[in-house]
């Protein structure tokens, strides 16, 4: 993965392509963002492309990233990956750097919060990951690390959540654990 520090630009083919695919999903998937139109999305992404080389890593591991909605307060669209099941490159990682420096032996070569922060998006609050569950039936196979509150990490854990039995749960670990379902979800906000 490319440090954002050290990030080069989309070539025009790349945002081309990139936007393409992200406007398929985008008319194949209109119950995730009624009312809106793409036409303005797209406005916003031809502009910064910072964005859209954010988007770019979130498409290429297997995300699925559209928007799920638009915020008025900011002007902004938000982008959350949409893949039924947590993809497998981002999966077998711990919480975060501090959680990844503390293993001593089988450390998982990254962090959810580490990965986030290299794609320049966030990871999901638990508020955000519920009403993501609105839009599908996501993570009945796999788990996702969530935004943990400091006094939570504090004390050496993390929440994630899942989908089970027609119910979306919210769960603790100890933020240096690792299991090859668990993997994390990316926001981006246009």
């Amino acid at each position: 993965m490319q440090d954002r520090g050290e990030k080069e630009a989309l070539s025009p083919t790349q945002q081309k392509e990139l936007l393409a695919i992200l406007k398929t999903r985008f008319e194949k998937n209109m119950n995730r963002h009624k009312g809106l139109e793409w036409v303005k999305v797209e406005e916003k992404l031809v502009v910064d492309t910072e964005k859209l080389w954010s988007l770019n890593p979130m498409v290429h591991t297997g995300g699925e990233p559209d928007v799920i909605g638009y915020d008025k307060s900011t002007n902004e669209f938000i982008f959350i990956d949409c893949s039924m099941e947590i993809p497998k490159g981002r999966r077998s990682i711990c919480y975060d750097s501090q959680a990844l420096q503390s293993r001593k032996e089988n450390k998982p070569k990254n962090s959810a919060v580490g990965m986030a922060t290299e794609m320049g998006i966030e990871l999901l609050t638990e508020d955000q990951y519920r009403e993501l569950q609105k839009l599908g039936d996501f993570d009945t196979k796999t788990s996702s690390w969530i935004e943990t509150p400091d006094n939570i990490r504090k004390l050496g854990g993390a929440l994630f959540c899942d989908r089970r039995y027609n119910t979306v749960f919210t769960y603790h670990n100890g933020a240096e654990s690792y299991y090859a379902a668990r993997g994390f979800r990316g926001l981006l906000r246009v």
